[in-house]
């Protein structure tokens, strides 16, 4: 789900887009990742992240701002490059969600613990779980996040994984559902670090560029940012950056319309408690 002001090069004038006389709410497209990374003169990586945004409507849907997560113990100012959005964005196939079940379906064979604050075993079971109804997009259990997918989360760009790992970086988990009711889709991102004192560091390095923060109820040290649609048709969004223990977590809501805080406090709530006591 962002804006850039740089305007990609063209060989010549754009052609015209055929408008459809009539806009019936189509299946949702979602937009890859776009991201910028520079490296500053004193060696600062400041790193610009957006999730993906989903196209509700016919038109130019509004995408997610950039994200920014700054070193530990580093300061130097820094210029960020992030990739266009496309007015008119071809289309991108869609995974087939698969329902979960309102009765309770087979246990899952992930497992994990949290003792003091430190996670063990497999990150994916300290994922929010999927209520009843949802749909999840890919493996139910989510899925593990190779070296390869965290920097492709931020853009692939050269020198990411340095600033994951100054922070101690162990491991991701990632999954996206899709609400019972269809009307959200919702992204939960863990990055597990060295300690709470880094996850905590991190968690409050991590902001989302040009949005003022909300306060996440409940939870002091968590931030959130919404982003309004112009019209109601198209998509708004919404972003929750916390830590709990030695794990970070980001939690990213697209909804029609304008969305509701109370939405992401209660994810957030929830993601919290699920870290927290371990199920």
């Amino acid at each position: 789900m962002p804006e850039s002001d740089n305007e990609s090069a063209a060989a010549g004038p754009p052609a015209p887009v055929a408008e459809p006389a009539v806009a019936p709410e189509p299946a949702p497209r979602r937009l890859p990742r776009a991201v910028g990374v520079a490296l500053a003169t004193a060696g600062l990586l400041a790193v610009t992240a957006a999730s993906a945004a989903v196209t509700v409507a016919v038109g130019k849907p509004d995408a997610r701002p950039a994200v920014a997560a700054t070193g530990p113990s580093k300061t130097a100012a820094s210029t960020s490059a992030s990739a266009p959005a496309s007015a008119t964005p071809s289309a991108v196939p869609v995974p087939t969600p698969t329902a979960v079940p309102a009765e309770p379906a087979p246990a899952s064979t992930v497992k994990g613990t949290v003792n003091g604050g430190k996670h063990e075993g497999d990150l994916r079971y300290f994922l929010l779980p999927i209520p009843a109804g949802g749909e999840s997009y890919g493996p139910a259990d989510g899925m593990t996040m190779t070296d390869e997918d965290t920097a492709d989360l931020f853009g692939n760009q050269d020198g990411i994984m340095d600033i994951l790992k100054s922070y101690g970086y162990k491991g991701g988990a990632t999954r996206m559902y899709r609400t019972a009711d269809g009307k959200a889709e919702v992204t939960v991102t863990l990055l597990k670090l060295g300690s709470t004192a880094m996850a905590g560091d991190f968690a409050k390095n991590y902001k989302v560029k040009s949005l003022e923060p909300f306060d996440i109820a409940g939870d002091s040290g968590g931030r959130g940012y919404l982003k309004a649609p112009k019209q109601q048709a198209y998509t708004g969004s919404m972003s929750g950056i916390s830590s709990q223990g030695d794990v970070q977590y980001t939690i990213d809501v697209d909804v029609k319309g304008t969305p509701d805080k109370a939405l992401l406090n209660e994810l957030m709530k929830r993601q919290r408690e699920w870290l927290t006591n371990g199920g």
